[in-house]
């Protein structure tokens, strides 16, 4: 995961044209009410999301996660510092999508790169509100699905934003991921076939 987050870092520093610094990740899997009380816990506030169905040999939703109070933040970061407030507010939707796109979609290609493996992953689309939202969307949830929860911190230049990335996956897709880590694994620890 450090080096599928590190790649989302390095682009996001070429889309904002400054330095982005980013913590080591913090990974748990949690089942979904659990993933919800840690938002629920750590947030009071609403929360922005971009949202991506992946599909492949792994199969899930991931989520880029953060404060809905930093959301125009993060669009000044992107855009620059050259725009109005009310050019920042037109383009929040277009700017959040694009953004939670390029890192969303570095970390499952870098994944799915690794892995030997491909993805498919559906267009952005950018929700509002709290973890119950954001873990119960359509399709309904599975019986039996986890959330890879990732807990990351990243400052581009002088804007503190904290954000997470989620992704949620059935059993069977989990087993999946399991066995083509430990094939990762092999291969690199020099027994590539």
């Amino acid at each position: 995961m450090n080096i599928a987050v590190s790649r989302a870092a390095k682009n996001l520093r070429e889309m904002v044209g400054r330095q982005v610094f980013l913590s080591v990740p913090r990974i748990n899997l949690v089942g979904r009410q659990q993933a919800i009380d840690i938002l629920d816990e750590r947030e009071m506030d609403r929360l922005v999301a971009v949202h991506q169905v992946f599909e492949g040999d792994i199969t899930g939703r991931a989520l880029l996660i953060f404060p809905e109070e930093r959301s125009l933040e993060l669009v000044r970061a992107v855009a620059g510092p050259d725009h109005s407030l009310e050019d920042i507010i037109d383009l929040e939707q277009e700017a959040l999508a694009e953004t939670g796109n390029i890192i969303l979609n570095s970390c499952l290609a870098t994944i799915a790169n690794l892995l030997r493996r491909s993805l498919r992953v559906s267009l952005p689309e950018v929700i509002r509100g709290t973890g119950t939202d954001f873990f119960n969307l359509a399709p309904p949830p599975l019986p039996g699905e986890v959330v890879l929860f990732l807990y990351i911190n990243f400052t581009v230049k002088d804007n503190d934003i904290t954000g997470y990335i989620a992704m949620l996956m059935d059993m069977p897709s989990l087993a999946v991921l399991k066995g083509l880590l430990c094939e990762f694994i092999e291969r690199i620890g020099g027994n590539d076939k």
